[in-house]
């Protein structure tokens, strides 16, 4: 099985989307994830991860501000690329305007 990070993109920053939203709007986005994870474990193996806020981009000479869309991430296993992007075409953050999901595959090391 081949493991893979899921990087979950977004016009809003994860903690302002959560800090503006009701409790009944966060329990509701709650509701499909876990929904939709429900579906998609019958074919991968998926662990949630946690929402990010970017803070610094760390350069040789210098520490500055980082501006990026990625405000969450998962990891899914599973035996096919294929098989991991035809599972996330139907997420439920892809129905939020300007979200969309990155799918790295996560490399082995073979001497560790």
């Amino acid at each position: 099985m081949t493991k893979y990070m899921i990087l979950y993109n977004s016009s809003e920053d994860a903690r302002d989307l959560m800090t503006k939203s009701s409790p009944s709007e966060i329990k509701k986005s709650m509701d499909e994830w876990i929904a939709w994870k429900e579906e998609a474990e019958k074919k991968i193996k998926f662990e949630f991860g946690l929402p990010l806020k970017a803070v610094a981009r760390i350069l040789p000479d210098k520490v500055a501000d980082i501006d990026t869309p990625v405000g969450g991430y998962s990891t899914i296993e599973s035996e096919s690329q294929e098989e991991v992007t035809n599972v996330l075409r139907n997420h439920p953050l892809l129905q939020r305007k300007g979200s969309s999901i990155d799918v790295l595959e996560m490399l082995p090391i073979d001497s560790m």
